[in-house]
């Protein structure tokens, strides 16, 4: 299969906002205001770990991981970053990227399941949005 074989889960497509493509992965913002959250999300189809891209692939997922981690730290202050690949609701390969703050409604816990998303003002996250894209070189 090729990566043109690729769609985004539609899990995914109705829980984010997407903010455009790096040369393997689609960066998504979660649509809940409560974290700065964004997702990575590999376009190459069935895949559901890591494991399951060649070498070459890991390898710039780890680069584009490290990118966007380096932005939002920047672009937010936040206190610490959490970087995770779960996947038990949705298979697709996805990595969560979530600047975090010791002032946030779930720290230090996990965010999963703490408060339902809160939405984001849309003159907000389009400023977030725009911030992210000139720092992870996709403007």
């Amino acid at each position: 299969m090729s990566p043109s074989d690729w769609s985004l889960s539609s899990r995914l497509e109705q829980d984010t906002i997407s903010i455009g493509d790096l040369p393997l992965s689609r960066v998504l913002v979660i649509k809940d205001a409560h974290y700065p959250w964004l997702l990575l999300v590999p376009r190459r189809p069935d895949v559901s770990e890591i494991i399951d891209l060649d070498e070459v692939a890991q390898a710039q997922l780890m680069t584009e991981i490290a990118r966007v981690s380096r932005a939002l730290k920047e672009v937010t202050k936040c206190d610490k970053l959490n970087v995770a690949a779960l996947g038990n609701l949705v298979p697709q390969l996805h990595i969560h990227i979530i600047a975090r703050r010791s002032s946030d409604v779930a720290w230090p816990r996990p965010v999963w399941g703490v408060m339902p998303p809160l939405a984001h003002d849309p003159e907000e996250v389009q400023q977030f949005i725009n911030l992210l894209r000139r720092k992870i070189w996709l403007s």
